[in-house]
């Protein structure tokens, strides 16, 4: 394994949690939009993720790319294995974006309430499926001698994938409420709060329930042989912890930065957990495929990095410009 194949194994890692702390949250307002009945409240949390939300899935465009380009083997098996719940996947987005964008150009009634029924269940099944994909590539996948997924589409549904599902699920409930209570206003900031509140002893009890199930299903090798990486789940869980404290406190802004902190950490779990495996292998760990088997030619990640040294810091910076621009509380609606 070169030093160039672990910086793309961190970069495209790093890509990922820009997208689930980004996209995250907009996911999450989607899971709360069901919730509000007034029409008012429910056009102010549009207002607060509308400038937003089609430049965060930008983030998952480039983090699939840069999969494909830097390790197309794991990009080629990962998305063999979840050809069908990846194009679930796509339809939920599909309906998540038509229906942010269609459901205030007719005043129907019946036509505000399907697309608010399609924002709301493509943004919970969507994340639903992240977390379904996240657990089944931490758990280990069924791959024979050649890298190839010999199991099926109900393979994937299982015990500990469906609880890691459910976990990004209500992860990003509270990471929805957190934005919603810092970018909105009156009754709606309220109740997010309130929403907030109430998430987190769900998270909390899930995140535990998790760590203590990775370690005995076998997942945390890496933890026990190098013990020093207890120091990222022990950091995600103390951001945790700080953004319930924040968000009792009303410092909105800290407890989203908290939660946002939280996931970073999280991911980073998972990928320690993986190192130096792109995809295990379930019950065969010579059938793992590992980092620099998947990797692209030295060759191809110089040029790459070349081009993400370029360009991402202005992409980072036309983020950082976009949110302060476009920033502040959502005081009209969409």
């Amino acid at each position: 394994m070169t030093g160039l194949q672990v910086v793309w194994f961190l970069l495209v890692g790093v890509l990922f949690c820009g997208y689930a702390v980004l996209d995250g949250f907009d996911l999450g307002a989607g899971l709360w939009h069901l919730r509000l009945s007034d029409e008012k409240q429910r056009r102010m949390l549009l207002g607060s993720i509308g400038p937003f939300w089609d430049g965060n899935e930008v983030w998952l465009l480039t983090a699939g790319g840069a999969l494909f380009a830097a390790f197309p083997e794991a990009y080629a098996t990962v998305f063999s294995a979840f050809y069908l719940a990846l194009t679930l996947a796509v339809l939920c987005l599909v309906f998540r974006a038509v229906a942010l964008e269609f459901r205030h150009h007719v005043e129907s009634v019946s036509w505000k309430r399907f697309w608010d029924f399609s924002f709301g269940v493509g943004s919970s099944l969507f994340a639903l499926l992240l977390g379904v994909a996240l657990g089944n590539v931490v758990r280990g996948l069924p791959l024979d001698g050649t890298h190839t997924y010999t199991g099926g589409f109900f393979d994937l549904l299982n015990p500990y994938s469906l609880a890691v599902g459910v976990y990004v699920l209500v992860t990003l409930w509270l990471h929805g409420a957190a934005w919603l209570a810092w970018r909105t206003e009156g009754e709606l900031r309220e109740r997010a709060r309130a929403w907030m509140a109430k998430t987190w002893w769900l998270a909390a009890a899930l995140f535990v329930l998790l760590s203590v199930w990775s370690v005995a299903a076998g997942v945390a090798g890496n933890f026990r042989s190098t013990p020093v990486l207890w120091l990222i789940p022990v950091a995600s869980a103390v951001s945790l912890g700080l953004a319930r404290a924040f968000s009792v406190k009303g410092r909105d802004r800290a407890a989203f930065f908290s939660s946002a902190l939280s996931i970073v950490l999280q991911i980073g779990t998972a990928g320690a957990s993986l190192f130096p495996n792109l995809v295990p292998a379930l019950g065969e760990a010579g059938h793992s495929l590992t980092i620099s088997e998947a990797a692209s030619s030295q060759g191809t990640l110089t040029v790459m990095l070349v081009l993400a040294i370029l360009g991402m810091p202005i992409v980072i910076g036309y983020t950082v410009w976009s949110y302060r621009k476009l920033g502040g509380v959502a005081e009209h609606a969409y």
